[in-house]
């Protein structure tokens, strides 16, 4: 990705509700905090970083494995977000773990030892994320075995 500026724009509906435009015929995205502050009709701003932490590691993870002409797919990531106070008593996102699922046997994909050991690095927004909030990554193929923890 080359430099650029990425600009969205929120705009308060009602409460903690928030419409999110992208841009660019991009679909609007409905926010909210859960409750007792929000409704929770909506994604909160904590599971909205998480997404993101998780949907760059799936992206960087797919784009290192297709530079070798492999095809991981089906990609699933969970993430954790650990919330919980810091020294001053307010509310933080602590940690956060994410547990990427290979479609398949890893013995399928060739220089797999080459791509785990690089493709975070790729990632800008955990990378990002991680300067200020300890994120851990998880690998699984598709039979279970832990390829990366």
């Amino acid at each position: 990705m080359s430099d650029q500026t990425v600009q969205i724009t929120l705009t308060q509906e009602q409460d903690y509700q928030f419409k999110v435009a992208f841009g660019d015929g991009v679909p609007t995205l409905h926010c909210d905090e859960p409750a007792p502050l929000g409704q929770g009709t909506g994604p909160s701003p904590v599971q909205l970083l998480a997404a993101a932490v998780g949907n760059c590691l799936s992206d960087s993870l797919l784009f290192a494995l297709r530079k070798f002409k492999q095809a991981p797919e089906p990609i699933r990531t969970e993430v954790q977000a650990e919330v919980g106070r810091n020294a001053e008593g307010r509310l933080r996102v602590l940690s956060m773990h994410a547990k990427l699922h290979l479609g398949v046997p890893a013995a399928q994909l060739a220089h797999l030892d080459r791509v785990l050991s690089q493709f975070e690095a790729f990632c800008t927004v955990t990378q990002s994320v991680g300067q200020g909030i300890a994120i851990t990554t998880e690998v699984i193929d598709s039979t279970g075995a832990v390829l990366k923890s």
